[in-house]
């Protein structure tokens, strides 16, 4: 049976992933990766309308958090695609193709579930042991936000880094591994949506953060 796709919206953020083929490390050091991703990213924030929430880029894949306020989403995630692969096999001298699959997308239909997401992408280097606190890694958009670097990529306004220090806080407090797989699975649906009993559960983790 195929994977229901939701109607496109452009009022509601999508969350937008792609990995590697066979999942790789893109063979090229991750901060010239991470150049090449700012200067698409750039291109399709003016190009297309698209507002930029957050980016994380990881050894074999991104996480992005959009919103597409023209309806021009599946042309702009074809661009970036087509240009970063093509970039980067430039550099590297690959033939093959960079991506596994197309990217794939999640529509986020209410600001509870963005929360859930925001917090996804942005622990994803913890999760995965590469850095201790979130805003310590260097290839992601909160790592400008904090002003550890010149943060290139347009990000929209982000309302939770009004108050910062709770923020961090709260992104860097651990996320129950049960919890962490809910919202993982929910990601990989068209649409996220958590049953009512997941939802219950994954309650707490929005408690601390309260806005």
């Amino acid at each position: 049976m195929s994977r229901k796709i939701p109607a496109h919206r452009t009022d509601c953020p999508y969350h937008v992933t792609a990995r590697t083929n066979n999942r790789e490390w893109f063979e090229l050091d991750l901060g010239e990766v991470w150049e090449i991703f700012e200067e698409q990213l750039f291109f399709i924030h003016h190009a297309y309308g698209i507002k930029i929430h957050c980016f994380v880029l990881m050894t074999n894949h991104f996480h992005l958090i959009l919103t597409d306020s023209t309806g021009t989403l599946g042309k702009a995630m074809r661009w970036l695609m087509t240009e970063t692969s093509r970039e980067i096999g430039r550099r590297t001298g690959r033939k093959n193709r960079i991506y596994g699959q197309r990217n794939f997308k999640c529509l986020i239909t209410s600001y509870h579930y963005y929360m859930h997401a925001y917090k996804y992408v942005y622990r994803n280097p913890v999760e995965v042991g590469s850095v201790h606190h979130t805003e310590s890694y260097p290839y992601s958009t909160l790592h400008g936000l904090v002003g550890k670097k010149k943060l290139v990529i347009p990000v929209e306004e982000d309302p939770l880094m009004e108050d910062m220090d709770g923020n961090l806080k709260w992104l860097n407090s651990a996320t129950e591994k049960q919890d962490w797989e809910i919202v993982g699975k929910a990601l990989r649906k068209g649409e996220f949506k958590l049953a009512k009993d997941k939802n219950r559960n994954c309650e707490a983790e929005l408690e601390k953060r309260r806005l």
